[in-house]
């Protein structure tokens, strides 16, 4: 397929498709997909090898939000029966870190819900990462707060943290229809805040929650333009109690294109399957190694994910290793400066940047829309790890 060799092409050399071969790799039927992962896979290979990046959440602040985000099952008015609890202390919060990295996690996130932090809430995060990298230097440490303030992201980054993560979610055209108490601009300011601050940007997207194509290459346009190093792709958990309950659109399919596009779009960032694999990917999650190069292992914020031991094993069934924290998960030109997070790029910002190329692709039309069951059997709620008395799964 002429569109195929012409977007991996690109991708070894770092160039922007342009939109209209975006949206023709979602657009290619079933018949296609295999070769569309296979030449998706060829650019991931080529700046990540067969590496996968191990990272694990710990919610520090569970429950609770000020803020209206309709996918969140922490959103003010959410009926969802999760757990709550308010902020965990730094040897709690160490205690939860030591357990992923026990299990092969490179990256620690540390996640509070809410609208942003408060000055103390930077102290006490702050107070944690002093004992997260005093326990093993070598975890990189990203936090994750919500909409930051003037002087906070640098403060984190003094605190010892490698990067910060807010993610766009969807795209500018529709962000309203799924927040209203914050702005698609706030969280693009705060992005460019921990940028701004040397910290490693990450932001990514959430698909499921009835966006169309446009929207979809949209997001991930805009991410590209705002050049994080690395793009969590979530898949959205239809949680009882939240507005997008009812939101099974998506099928294992579906999402691989989707992470085939954002591969093409974003070459050579991290690419990470982040919530819902194992919901919508399914039996299909080894396949979508040949995409990402990064993954969260074991549970969620406020669902749980498959066992830790499973990802392993899935790791390495599928013939990837598992990244060492001795190896730079960056290609070169992306990599950090000194131990931590992201300085500055060799590139220029017009390499980094999103491009516009003439030319594009015609795929085979979109598939018959399928109706996807509503697989309510396999989102569970977290019952364990941080702020319980039980085991963490890692």
């Amino acid at each position: 397929m002429d569109l195929l060799n012409t977007l991996v092409d690109k991708g070894l050399r770092r160039e922007s498709p342009t939109r209209e071969e975006a949206l023709a790799v979602l657009a290619t039927s079933d018949d296609d997909l295999l070769d569309v992962v296979a030449a998706a896979g060829k650019v991931r290979r080529h700046w990540f090898g067969r590496r996968v990046k191990l990272n694990y959440l710990v919610n520090l602040k569970s429950g609770l939000c000020p803020e209206d985000c309709s996918y969140c099952s922490q959103r003010l008015g959410s009926k969802a029966e999760i757990l709550k609890y308010t902020w965990l202390k730094p040897d709690q919060a160490t205690a939860a870190a030591r357990a992923g990295v026990a299990g092969g996690a490179k990256r620690v996130c540390l996640v509070a819900s809410g609208r942003g932090p408060t000055d103390r809430d930077v102290d006490r995060v702050s107070d944690t990462i002093k004992a997260i990298k005093e326990q093993d230097g070598s975890v990189e440490v990203c936090a994750c707060l919500g909409l930051l303030s003037d002087g906070q992201a640098e403060r984190l980054r003094e605190a010892g943290a490698d990067a910060y993560n807010h993610n766009l979610n969807t795209s500018e055209a529709t962000y309203g229809d799924i927040t209203t108490t914050h702005t698609y601009a706030d969280r693009v300011d705060t992005v460019r805040k921990a940028h701004a601050a040397g910290l490693s940007a990450c932001s990514g997207l959430i698909a499921g929650m009835g966006e169309s194509d446009e929207d979809l290459v949209d997001v991930v346009f805009s991410l590209r333009e705002l050049d994080p190093d690395s793009v969590p792709v979530n898949f959205l958990i239809p949680m009882e109690g939240t507005p997008l309950a009812k939101e099974w659109h998506l099928t294992p399919q579906r999402c691989l294109r989707i992470l085939a596009m954002t591969r093409f779009v974003c070459p050579d960032v991290e690419v990470r399957i982040a919530g819902g694999r194992e919901v919508h990917l399914r039996t299909m999650q080894p396949l979508a190694l040949n995409l990402a190069n990064s993954i969260f292992l074991g549970d969620y914020l406020t669902s749980e994910g498959q066992a830790g031991h499973a990802d392993l094993e899935m790791i390495a069934d599928a013939g990837f290793e598992v990244e060492g924290a001795d190896r730079v998960t960056l290609p070169e030109h992306r990599a950090p400066v000194g131990d931590g997070g992201c300085g500055s790029h060799a590139d220029g910002a017009a390499e980094g940047g999103c491009g516009s190329h003439a030319g594009g692709g015609v795929c085979a039309p979109a598939p018959a829309a399928r109706t996807e069951e509503a697989r309510t059997d396999l989102v569970a709620v977290r019952r364990r790890g941080a702020g319980t008395d039980l085991a963490p799964n890692a």
